[in-house]
């Protein structure tokens, strides 16, 4: 038995409230069952009972045993001194207030049917990937689609925390969080960290002033990531590696050690060396770039901005020192949608929500203009019925199975929640 099954029992009513008795035979009248709130102190808030002929408005607190409230310690929790009935699945000891007066308790695992225990267990019952997957393509269509689009807001919620917290560093330079966040995008999952944590090194008003001339911006991102093998030997290399050691004491530049980063398992056109290469031509070619994404109003828009390719060293090289067989290596479409997705979504709704603006159907309206991300995560959904038809609805699901579906959170989902209750 688990405490979330417990809440939602207590929060939907599903037990006989109309012969309901505290465990010393006391008549109980819940006329409401209070504010399920999720914080810390008890339960439910302000709930309605009567106890007897005693009417007590107060709080509800829920345990799977009587004896959690001492393993708890709200005994000596003032927040609990309004407790007016302990909710339990199985009560095991009497529970006292402060005054030594006994708090009433009730055991549901008296007024709780079969049927709604079978319906949890069928719900609870580990699967071979989530809990309701044999269960979900059940689900309301009009359930399905609200809880999604909650969703998508959550995991945008989450995505502007980092946000934040980058405005804060950088004296609220929206420039500087977007390059920063962009660094880290560029380097995918197995770099993006590396990159983060490097180019943030490299103050903002730095690569603004020398983003005239790409290959100082180059210079400035291989050096950080040392990735400027003295081994070396073609001009373009040896330019680079003088280009860093005037703009190091220009700048009085410092490294931050970060471990080296990966090529191994990764496409060429995914190499660091050409994210890096990508990135610097990017601000190279675009000034003041925050300001034309706030002004973007449609993913063509993104795409035309964001359409950078790399410096002509970089179009027959994937490495220093190593020729290969030309190419542009522009930034593709599904990348830019990467971006979009992660980046500048999140950082449009972050400085809207800064500003006091409301955007979020301008945001939910772009994703949908993007094609569905493909991963194992979507795939499996679609296994279980649960089709995405575009970016708006693979972020959402994302967020379900990372967010609910892994820790089993089935009871705070609305999935699982309209699963039960039919």
């Amino acid at each position: 038995m688990r405490e979330d099954f417990l809440h939602y029992i207590w929060q939907y009513k599903k037990f006989d409230f109309s012969n309901l008795t505290t465990v010393s035979g006391e008549a109980i009248t819940v006329v409401h069952t209070g504010q399920y709130l999720q914080q810390a102190g008890p339960d439910f808030f302000n709930a309605q009972i009567i106890i007897g002929n005693q009417k007590w408005a107060g709080n509800v607190e829920i345990h799977v045993k009587s004896s959690d409230w001492y393993l708890h310690q709200h005994e000596q929790d003032n927040q609990y001194n309004n407790v007016i009935l302990h909710v339990v699945w199985e009560h095991d000891v009497p529970i006292f207030r402060n005054d030594n007066s006994v708090i009433p308790t009730v055991s549901l695992k008296s007024f709780v049917s079969k049927a709604v225990l079978q319906q949890y267990l069928a719900l609870a019952t580990p699967k071979s990937w989530i809990f309701c997957e044999s269960q979900i393509r059940l689900t309301d269509t009009f359930v399905l689609k609200n809880w999604l689009e909650r969703l998508f807001f959550e995991r945008l919620e989450s995505k502007a925390v980092p946000i934040k917290i980058l405005l804060t560093a950088t004296n609220n330079d929206w420039e500087a969080v977007l390059f920063y966040s962009l660094a880290k995008n560029f380097g995918l999952n197995t770099n993006g960290e590396i990159f983060f944590k490097a180019l943030q090194s490299i103050p903002f008003s730095v690569i603004r002033k020398e983003s005239f001339e790409v290959q100082n911006l180059e210079a400035l991102f291989f050096s950080q990531l040392d990735l400027l093998s003295e081994t070396a030997e073609d001009a373009y290399a040896k330019d680079l590696r003088g280009r860093t050691s005037y703009l190091t004491q220009k700048y009085r530049l410092k490294k931050t050690w970060v471990e080296p980063v990966q090529f191994f398992q990764h496409r060429p056109d995914n190499f660091p060396t050409i994210r890096l290469a990508q990135l610097a031509m990017l601000y190279h070619l675009q000034q003041n770039l925050f300001a034309k994404i706030i002004a973007a109003a449609s993913m063509n828009d993104l795409y035309e901005l964001l359409n950078s390719g790399v410096s002509a060293y970089w179009e027959n090289h994937y490495q220093l020192d190593k020729v290969s067989p030309a190419k542009k290596k522009r930034l593709s479409k599904s990348f830019i949608d990467l971006l979009v997705m992660n980046t500048i979504v999140p950082l449009q709704f972050a400085y809207a929500e800064s500003l006091g603006k409301e955007i979020s159907e301008s945001l939910v309206q772009l994703l949908q203009t993007i094609p569905p991300e493909k991963n194992i995560v979507i795939e499996k959904f679609a296994n279980f019925g649960i089709t995405a038809e575009s970016a708006f609805e693979t972020q959402s699901l994302l967020q379900l199975k990372n967010n609910y579906c892994s820790k089993g959170r089935c009871l705070q989902c609305a999935v699982g929640v309209h699963l039960l209750k039919e």
